[in-house]
């Protein structure tokens, strides 16, 4: 492990002189990719600087219990000697975690497709409560939602809503919410007061650049019609929704948000790149033995992931076993301990796989 952190710690040393060297900031596509590289090696190269401080300690705290004969000062470099064996092994850790190959869609934008399932109007109200959850998360993070397509209802739900989340490591944050969301409450429009259970599939792709993913033209069928929904009249009388149609896959994609039929068709080639990229990957996943599934689930929309409990005030995340009995304020976007527990899941998996 040394040898690959001394060798990460030199390239970040090159990189440091190439983004100061004036002929290269005069290329500036070279100099921004030298500096992107430079900002992700900056944590693990901190991390690891920080880690031959503590074994710096360590070794001088060892020189001196070898050679002390002082009461006073072998108390010392005794007391020295324990707090760096007790940082050492923290530190080890977060060095084994951080030298983990990366998945460079991390970083991406993510686009957020939330469909009522099971339960009708009630998963339709759900559907809702989970894109407002959502988006003060977003929020919080200071990431931008824009919606893309919805199919509201009128009772103030939807049947289905697609929004982008732009934002550096919004896929990665997100990435662990694909999957069935299960609500249990007594629904407004129950008058006995019975709970009922009903369910919400929730997909978190990456956005696809056009580099990432290379689409024939010729297999479109590019289709136009009258949008529907919030835009008053000028939306109804004009063919400005867009659908188009992957034909050698079958996707389908379409958008109505915009007033503009370009602007709507720009968004479904963003959803259609996404789409076809995570079928690529997904058919890479599926490639890979049963066995190195992550704990944290595969990400399969029919795996029921979390369950809302309104009567107890609680989620529990049933991947990782986690339970938080603060429903209102996970609903209103305090999402962040459920993907930091997801996130630190994943990475002990990957940890125990990779050894």
């Amino acid at each position: 492990m040394l040898s690959k952190l001394q060798a990460v710690e030199d390239r970040y040393l090159d990189l440091e002189n190439k983004i100061s060297d004036p002929d290269v900031i005069a290329r500036q596509d070279e100099w921004q990719k030298y500096t992107k590289e430079h900002a992700r090696l900056t944590e693990l190269v901190e991390k690891f600087r920080a880690y031959k401080r503590i074994l710096a300690d360590l070794a001088g705290a060892q020189t001196l219990l070898r050679e002390e004969t002082d009461p006073e000062m072998l108390a010392l470099a005794q007391s020295e000697f324990a707090a760096a064996k007790k940082k050492i092994g923290a530190a080890e850790q977060e060095l084994k975690i951080l030298l983990l190959p990366k998945d460079e869609t991390d970083e991406k934008n993510a686009i957020l497709e939330i469909r009522g399932g099971a339960g009708g109007d009630e998963a339709a109200l759900f559907a809702g409560d989970l894109i407002r959850m959502y988006s003060r998360y977003a929020e919080s993070e200071g990431w931008r939602v824009e919606f893309m397509d919805a199919n509201p209802t009128g009772i103030g739900g939807f049947k289905e809503v697609i929004v982008m989340i732009y934002g550096n490591g919004a896929y990665g944050r997100l990435k662990y919410e694909s999957g069935v969301h299960r609500v249990q409450r007594v629904p407004e429009t129950e008058s006995s007061g019975r709970i009922h259970t009903s369910t919400v599939t929730v997909a978190v792709l990456p956005e696809a650049e056009e580099v990432d993913v290379e689409i024939n033209p010729g297999d479109l069928r590019i289709d136009t019609y009258c949008a529907s929904g919030a835009g008053g009249q000028y939306v109804n009388k004009t063919e400005s929704a867009v659908r188009i149609t992957h034909l050698p896959t079958g996707i389908v994609v379409q958008c109505q948000d915009e007033k503009s039929q370009l602007q709507n068709r720009e968004k479904c080639m963003r959803v259609l790149r996404a789409k076809l990229l995570e079928a690529a990957r997904e058919g890479q996943r599926a490639a890979v033995a049963e066995s190195r599934k992550s704990q944290v689930g595969t990400g399969d929309r029919s795996e029921r992931i979390r369950t809302y409990n309104f009567p107890q005030g609680r989620v529990t995340d049933h991947r990782i076993g986690l339970t938080l009995h603060k429903l209102e304020a996970v609903l209103n976007g305090g999402l962040k301990e459920l993907t930091d527990a997801l996130a630190a899941a994943a990475q002990s998996e990957r940890l125990k796989q990779a050894q």
